[in-house]
């Protein structure tokens, strides 16, 4: 009366315990290594205004081991150029660069600087400019 009209074929042993562990402990290496570089940077934007100058750091850098930043600037604003400076908060109130971390060039061109910690140790940086008179809004990316 009754007819077997398939037969059911396994798929094979189902994972072990072990496999699944393993195949989990390396996706959650891969996250953790994305999320740590994603976490290590940070954008700051601003407007240069009026005074032609903006403070980035509002206390000086304070460093307790040499290590490298890396820093990109971008200046958003056609017809004026941006300074990236590090310098004392005496050099700040005059517009003094004492120590140029980078230049600008026009809107779309982003440039890098790599320096050591060391070279900042007791600075504040600061933007300003120094070609144009129009408010100039920038983006500063420190990793």
């Amino acid at each position: 009366m009754f007819q077997r009209l398939r037969t059911l074929r396994t798929a094979g042993p189902a994972p072990s315990f072990r496999a699944l562990l393993g195949l989990m402990t390396i996706g959650l290496g891969l996250l953790a290594v994305s999320t740590r570089n994603a976490l290590a940077l940070t954008t700051i934007t601003g407007t240069v205004g009026a005074s032609g100058k903006y403070l980035v750091t509002g206390a000086p850098v304070t460093t307790t081991a040499a290590t490298v930043l890396k820093l990109s600037f971008e200046n958003r604003t056609s017809g004026t150029n941006l300074e990236l400076c590090a310098g004392t908060a005496a050099d700040f109130a005059a517009g003094t660069c004492s120590i140029r971390l980078s230049d600008s060039g026009g809107p779309g061109f982003v440039f890098l600087t790599i320096t050591d910690t060391s070279q900042l140790s007791g600075k504040i940086i600061f933007v300003q400019r120094a070609v144009g008179i129009t408010p100039s809004t920038f983006a500063l990316t420190i990793e």
